[in-house]
């Protein structure tokens, strides 16, 4: 800790949250109200730093601390401040009472109040509860209002936040393009870096989620990227939560999954620590669709499973895991039982489209034949590509198996629709269908170009089953890869770490040009040294390597090259690298077991320039390899601890 630390904590809290080094800053404020050293606006800063850091118990308990001590202090409108967060983080763990007796909490004391910036973020709130209560045209006429306000007095916060009610309001009403244009204009502000760090999040947060409503994936892509860019410029990781579940629902359509199976896992994680496993369900059923999608059909019966005890249907990911698993009647039996309790449209449009693809399989063709006429109703009203993409493939299915020669049309424009939005899989599988169009109606070798096609897309995706079953479909039958065969691997997790100063001192372009030495540099020294590249998500690598001493020969090459590029360049990245070697189960383009998971942690606790390798993994590497005393650090997820040493490189 640094002298200006020892000497005046609060100041180096104060910092770290303006570095967003959230953990440094709670950790800092914790240990300041230890000794009775935090005001009341001192407390705000802990209840923010507690969010970020996952501690929602402390963010609550520092809230309320707050509220009561601006009100001893005479300051009613900055304790009705903290009243309408409390109302947010009541609300967010389904906690509705607590969340409403602290809504009348910040009413009552800005009655008879000359008017002031909290009545306008009380007016803010009535929008969204309103919203939430599904009185659309209410909602819109209090965020309409709160808008203005948030004008008078000069808040871009309170604006961005009551368009996104007011927008998310018409979208409720129907008028979408209207709405999502008031969400448009709030999320620019978001993500070019004029509001606060957690307003940003919940803008981009209701953005996502409503487009996720809206199957509007190509508008949810396009501000994913730029959230991407932002969170990047401000040294954050990403948005907790319920959000990281979304941007990994658009990361799987564009096709990156092992990507996109590490953002929901992690979700699932901040949302448990968070205290809100009824949205940690979304998290496991992510993961489950990802791995159904890979063929790896137990991890998906395990993450559906998880998602059902915590109360999210897993539906129409099990009722196609069924039909995965040869069937037919238990997967239309879920469908069947989901579709009767769920009645919003948008929501019922994934159940439909399985619904399609279960009773296509089962040749019963008029329960295929009506579920594509909702969905083609439902595309209609709400009109996103999405939409449209999965009536018109739903509709061709149906059309196939009559051998009606339209089917071909119904094929090529769902097609066409899922390539406009960069959905390689929805694609591929479109292609299928329009390859079996084009041989329901005689022309056996266009059908078989499509086909082949598509094949070769899925392939590319890891989408073994897919490109199985179209193999099949040629006459081309083949083994699907090994998909549970065990090995022992040395894995190996890199991490650029501390990156913010960095930008700040080179430039945005300057760093995008490191970031591009970062990866050719690592990737040559994977190579050289035998390792295969498993995965590379944000800025770091996950690398598989045969022996350990490959992988240590590996991590000491990095940080050898990194170092020399710092000494000419006078800059480089600091890089954190975890190795641990375990036994694991080779799926042909990922590995996946608890081995992995140890690593990946081993790899989290590393600083930067640090090679932090397993004490068992170390000793079974040739070459006599410097190293620090073991020591016991406790892994997130294990209940086991692990004992690790760090590997000189210098």
């Amino acid at each position: 800790m640094t002298q200006r630390t020892i000497e005046d904590p609060l100041a180096a809290a104060r910092d770290a949250l303006d570095r967003h080094a959230w953990r440094e800053a709670f950790d800092l404020l914790r240990a300041a109200d230890e000794r009775g050293e935090l005001s009341a606006d001192d407390l705000e800063l802990l209840g923010e730093a507690a969010w970020w850091a996952g501690e929602m118990d402390a963010c609550v308990s520092a809230r309320e601390r707050a509220y009561a001590a601006h009100l001893e202090a005479g300051e009613p409108e900055k304790a009705a401040m903290q009243a309408l967060w409390l109302v947010r983080d009541h609300g967010s763990r389904l906690e509705g009472a607590l969340a409403t007796a602290w809504f009348k909490r910040a009413e009552r004391v800005l009655q008879d109040r000359p008017e002031s910036l909290a009545h306008a973020y009380l007016e803010m709130m009535r929008a969204r509860a309103a919203h939430l209560d599904g009185d659309y045209e209410r909602a819109v006429e209090v965020g309409a209002r709160a808008v203005e306000m948030g004008m008078k007095y000069g808040d871009p916060n309170l604006q961005a936040l009551a368009l996104v009610y007011q927008g998310m309001a018409m979208v409720g009403r129907g008028d979408a393009e209207e709405g999502l244009a008031l969400l448009d204009e709030a999320t620019v502000a978001a993500v070019s870096g004029e509001l606060r760090p957690i307003v940003t999040g919940m803008v981009y947060c209701n953005m996502i989620s409503t487009c996720h409503e809206l199957a509007e994936f190509r508008r949810a892509g396009e501000w994913t990227e730029a959230a991407r860019r932002w969170c990047e410029r401000q040294a954050i990781s990403g948005f907790p939560g319920l959000c990281r579940v979304h941007r990994a629902e658009i990361i799987r359509l564009r096709g990156a999954w092992a990507e996109a199976e590490h953002e929901a896992r992690q979700a699932c994680t901040e949302l448990m620590d968070h205290g809100l496993p009824a949205f940690a369900g979304d998290g496991f059923y992510e993961v489950g669709e990802i791995r159904l999608r890979m063929g790896d059909l137990a991890a998906a019966e395990e993450a559906f499973q998880q998602a059902n005890e915590l109360g999210r249907d897993p539906q129409p990911g099990l009722a196609l895991l069924r039909l995965a698993q040869g069937r037919p009647d238990a997967a239309a039996a879920l469908l069947r039982r989901s579709l009767e309790e769920i009645q919003d449209p948008l929501l019922r449009v994934q159940r439909l489209a399985g619904q399609v693809e279960v009773a296509v399989a089962a040749g019963d063709l008029d329960t295929a034949d009506r579920a594509a006429d909702e969905l083609e109703t439902i595309a209609e009203r709400y009109g996103s590509d999405a939409l449209h993409a999965t009536a018109s493939v739903a509709r061709a299915r149906v059309l196939v198996e009559r051998g009606d020669d339209e089917a071909a049309g119904a094929a090529r424009r769902g097609w066409d629709l899922w390539r406009s939005i960069d959905a390689p899989y929805e694609a591929a599988l479109a292609r299928v269908t329009l390859g079996l169009a084009y041989q329901a109606r005689g022309e056996q070798e266009t059908g078989e170009l499509e086909l082949r096609a598509a094949r070769s897309s899925l392939e590319k995706l890891g989408a073994v089953p897919d490109a199985t079953r179209v193999s099949e479909l040629l006459g081309e039958p083949v083994a699907a890869p090994d998909g549970g065969r065990r090995v022992t691997r040395t894995f190996m997790f890199t991490d650029i770490v501390r990156s913010s100063n960095l930008v700040e001192a080179i430039g945005d372009d300057a760093w995008e040009d490191l970031v591009g030495w970062h990866d050719r540099t690592l990737r040559r020294l994977f190579e050289e040294h035998g390792g295969g590249e498993v995965d590379h998500a944000g800025d770091g690598f996950f690398v598989a390597f045969e022996d350990p001493g490959a992988a240590l020969a590996a991590a000491v090459a990095i940080q050898r090259s990194l170092a020399e590029h710092r000494r000419t360049a006078g800059f480089a990245p600091q890089v954190r690298i975890g190795i641990h070697a375990a036994e694991a189960t080779d799926l042909g383009h990922d590995y996946r077991g608890k081995g992995v998971h140890r690593a990946a942690r081993i790899g989290a606790l590393a600083e930067g320039g640090e090679i932090l390798v397993s004490e068992e993994t170390l000793a079974a590497a040739d070459g006599g390899w410097e190293a620090s005393e073991a020591r016991e650090v406790a892994l997130k997820g294990f209940t086991e601890p692990a004992r690790v040493t760090s590997v000189g490189w210098r």
